[in-house]
């Protein structure tokens, strides 16, 4: 994930949770409300120095933000590693044919994410 993205997440769910509009914090932040709204969607990468007039805006300090941004990439790094799990999961089969290998989920491994590999003889 691109720092952009867990910035841009992390200052659009601080702003929406403190109930304040684009504007208000655009103007705020001496930003436009489009550069403000391209930078939650991840689509610009902000300077330190509009960071940190987002950051006054949003009565935050820089350290708080990039918490904030590190929860959030924490939670998309964990949903993409379950998301690709699922993906293994889904495309393999059980009844493979001589000579070839398959992925199946492991019973009673008590690990809800493991999985085995075995190669057919």
């Amino acid at each position: 994930m691109l720092l952009r993205y867990a910035v841009g997440a992390a200052l659009r769910r601080i702003r929406l949770d403190s109930g304040r509009t684009l504007r208000e914090v655009a103007l705020a932040a001496a930003i436009s409300m489009p550069y403000l709204s391209e930078i939650e969607r991840g689509r610009k990468e902000a300077s330190s120095e509009v960071l940190a007039g987002l950051c006054r805006a949003l009565g935050l300090t820089i350290v708080d933000l990039l918490r904030e941004a590190t929860a959030e990439a924490a939670v998309v790094d964990l949903s993409e590693r379950r998301d690709a799990r699922l993906v293994v999961l889904r495309s393999t089969t059980t009844d493979a044919a001589p000579g070839r290998s398959t992925i199946s989920p492991s019973a009673g491994s008590g690990d809800r994410g493991a999985v085995s590999l075995s190669l057919a003889a």
